[in-house]
């Protein structure tokens, strides 16, 4: 499982690292990283939302019992399931690889985060699609530009910071 990891991780670096020297003059490398494995996921997570919000849900609302989810939130938290865990693989292998802190506490950190991002995607969400009246798609990628900013900034200074920036 290690050389899979190993093997997985190198491709990965291999693949985003082809394309930095085009950036090189604008972007230190850990910041291109980031934008090309949260674009990544990003994509993924936008992509996951759309075919969920009209193919699998096909725009109705998800009843469980006494709970109503409209279908733009239960989209949201289909594509969630899935650019969890591989955002954090990306930021933890890829991204931010001078950590030294714990997989399990950065694990927590990331998901603290990360819960941080769910309210977000969900109070923009909600702001724009049921009080603003505007398409789903297109507000789902407004608040997605909101959402990267502060994932970027938490993840770099909470999350990943590096052991010599950690105070003691």
């Amino acid at each position: 499982m290690r050389k899979l990891h190993d093997l997985l991780r190198k491709l990965i670096l291999g693949m985003v690292d082809l394309f930095y020297p085009l950036f090189r003059r604008v972007m230190p490398l850990q910041t291109f990283r980031y934008a090309a494995c949260g674009g990544f996921n990003t994509i993924l997570d936008i992509s996951l939302f759309f075919v969920s919000y009209n193919f699998i849900l096909k725009k109705e609302a998800v009843h469980y019992g006494f709970l109503t989810i409209g279908p733009h939130i239960a989209a949201f938290l289909i594509g969630f399931t899935v650019t969890f865990p591989i955002g954090f693989y990306l930021s933890r292998y890829v991204v931010f690889q001078e950590t030294t802190v714990g997989k399990r506490r950065q694990l927590r950190k990331y998901f603290t985060v990360v819960l941080g991002c769910l309210f977000l995607n969900y109070g923009f969400l909600k702001l724009f699609v049921d009080v603003f009246g505007w398409y789903p798609t297109p507000s789902k990628l407004l608040t997605t530009v909101f959402v990267v900013a502060f994932s970027y900034l938490s993840q770099k200074n909470y999350t990943f910071k590096p052991a010599s920036q950690v105070e003691a």
